[in-house]
């Protein structure tokens, strides 16, 4: 078999569950480009590579509006860097001593090694970057656009890293699986895949070692990637996605089996996601996310604007609550229409509420439009703010979303000071939602990003399940309820720690919402805290899991 000799079995970090066989096809990188002669017509080139840039950008906002979620959010913001008028000055400047293809990939170039020396969330933005200005350079020079090779048969997908715009336009008949060397827990392949249902591991040094057409089998739930794998691998995989099916029939709310009530959520982030979330057994949204009204445009949308979107957006959920995240733009979600200048580390700077309270009009409109929606649709609307430090901070939210005629007002607590002071911001506001993302970032100070510190960004990181502890006694002390919209609510095993340690609600992607209502039926309220209290004495993330894992179901355990 051509290249099944080159690698042994790997063992990646699995994002996103699942099982898979297919062919190997592997992204390669882009062609050189051309020797090119000074420009001799400045002003014409730079049309030229202005008006790829926009013909990429176009494109983008086009898939952008055929998707749903953070995959259109992404691509939205992937649209926006290609109109930054910054990149395009670089290019002309470039234009001075090379031509419009090297003048282009120059710029890009540079505009990289800043985003990775200013770190944090620009430095997410560094392969979303550098794909835009590949498929510029595409265009330009009238090639085929970067990516994905073209596929007739089911394939595991191996790359270095994947773009946005990769994983968001693959077609899951034919990717059957994802496979990346660079990339982490949270990375857009990450999110992409699991939100998609595609099987997928990231941090797999040497997969591409492999080659085009070497038949593979990947488990994205351990992890593991092996060549021409045997009847017994396949069996065990074959019996495991045969059970869970048999799970996803599943419906009813969410509980321990001795009745203990465990909201389960979806996470939503546009009109599509609601109609689809709507028509499952969820019971209400945890998280909507307001940015894709906002990302790629570049005046800030009307009040009218923003409420005829939110009424299609509640009305698929009827009397079900749904609780939306106000703008949470800046870091990596820039806005044309409210940009406040460099900042040295973004991700510490004015993002979120930050931003809002410089904007206070940004705010007032989308809280205005929020009541209207809800008057007209009768909707259970609840609003929270992101990336709340504060006390002073929660109360002064609260107080606004009130004022706009919204009765219940909530915060995300992403840092470690709103966790640990969660007690007395729930004081001043009604609910709290942990996003657990970037509540791991901030307390093990590691870069989402960076997939060589995946460990840290480990959602069982015994740290980080303390700040979940904490920031729940608050919420019990105080009389609040605390719930979890991370990536971690959507993990079975981990839904039954973050219900051990007082959350009241998950939200997650819809599809995982089956496998979590299954592992709550199976254990009593007394079992998850058991869990949690051994997960929270381990040492690290591996020992809490497998201590999680210990006292869980065999019936559940035999799915994971």
């Amino acid at each position: 078999m051509p290249g099944a000799h080159v690698v042994a079995p790997l063992t990646g970090v699995g994002v996103s569950g699942g099982s898979a066989v297919g062919v190997v096809a592997v992204v390669s990188l882009p062609e050189p480009l051309p020797d090119e002669a000074a420009s001799a017509d400045p002003a014409g080139d730079l049309a030229r590579v202005g008006d790829a840039l926009e013909t990429v950008a176009a494109k983008l906002d086009a898939t952008a509006a055929s998707l749903s979620g953070d995959a259109a959010e992404m691509l939205g913001a992937a649209a926006a860097i290609a109109r930054d008028p910054g990149l395009l000055d670089a290019v002309e400047e470039n234009l001075r001593s090379q031509g419009p293809a090297h003048a282009l990939h120059a710029a890009v170039e540079g505009y990289a090694a800043q985003f990775e020396e200013l770190g944090g969330y620009f430095a997410e933005r560094v392969t979303d970057l550098l794909d835009v200005g590949r498929r510029a350079e595409a265009v330009l020079l009238d090639r085929p656009m970067p990516g994905v090779p073209e596929l007739t048969e089911p394939s595991v997908v191996i790359a270095h890293d994947l773009a946005p715009a990769d994983t968001a336009m693959m077609d899951p008949a034919l990717v059957v699986g994802i496979v990346t060397e660079a990339g982490g827990r949270t990375s857009h392949t990450a999110i992409l895949a699991s939100q998609r249902g595609i099987p997928a591991i990231v941090q797999a040094q040497g997969a591409l070692s492999l080659t085009d057409g070497t038949r593979v089998g990947i488990d994205g739930d351990s992890g593991e990637l092996v060549v021409d794998p045997d009847d017994a691998w396949l069996a065990v995989r074959a019996e495991k996605a045969r059970a869970r099916e048999r799970v996803a029939t599943l419906t009813g709310p969410g509980q321990t089996s001795d009745g203990h009530p465990v909201m389960l959520l979806a996470n939503i982030g546009n009109v599509a996601d609601a109609e689809l979330a709507g028509a499952t057994d969820v019971e209400g949204v945890g998280l909507f996310r307001t940015e894709f009204l906002h990302l790629s445009a570049s005046t800030a949308p009307t009040v009218e604007q923003q409420a005829a979107e939110y009424v299609r957006i509640l009305a698929p959920f009827g009397e079900r609550p749904v609780t939306v995240r106000t703008l949470d733009a800046g870091a990596d979600k820039p806005l044309a229409f409210a940009d406040l200048g460099p900042e040295p580390n973004p991700a510490l700077g004015r993002r979120g509420l930050r931003l809002m309270r410089e904007r206070e009009d940004l705010l007032d409109d989308q809280l205005a439009a929020l009541a209207l929606a809800a008057a007209e649709t009768g909707a259970d609307v609840k609003v929270m703010a992101p990336m709340v430090a504060t006390t002073s901070e929660a109360a002064w939210f609260t107080r606004r979303a009130h004022d706009a005629g919204l009765p219940t007002a909530g915060v995300m607590m992403e840092v470690p000071s709103s966790a640990l002071r969660a007690q007395h911001i729930l004081k001043v506001t009604d609910f709290a939602s942990l996003g657990t993302n970037d509540l791991a970032q901030y307390t093990m100070a590691a870069d989402r990003m960076v997939g060589e510190l995946s460990d840290l960004l480990d959602p069982w990181q015994p740290a980080v399940l303390d700040m979940v502890a904490v920031a729940c006694e608050g919420g019990r002390v105080a009389g609040k309820p605390v719930g979890v919209c991370g990536e971690s609510a959507g993990d079975p095993l981990m839904a039954l720690v973050l219900a051990g340690l007082g959350v009241a609600s998950l939200s997650m992607a819809p599809q995982r919402v089956p496998m979590v209502r299954y592992a709550l039926s199976l254990h009593t309220a007394a079992d998850c805290r058991r869990m949690a209290e051994a997960a929270r004495a381990a040492d690290s993330p591996d020992e809490a899991r497998e201590a999680a894992h210990a006292l869980a179901s065999g019936e559940l355990t035999e799915l994971l």
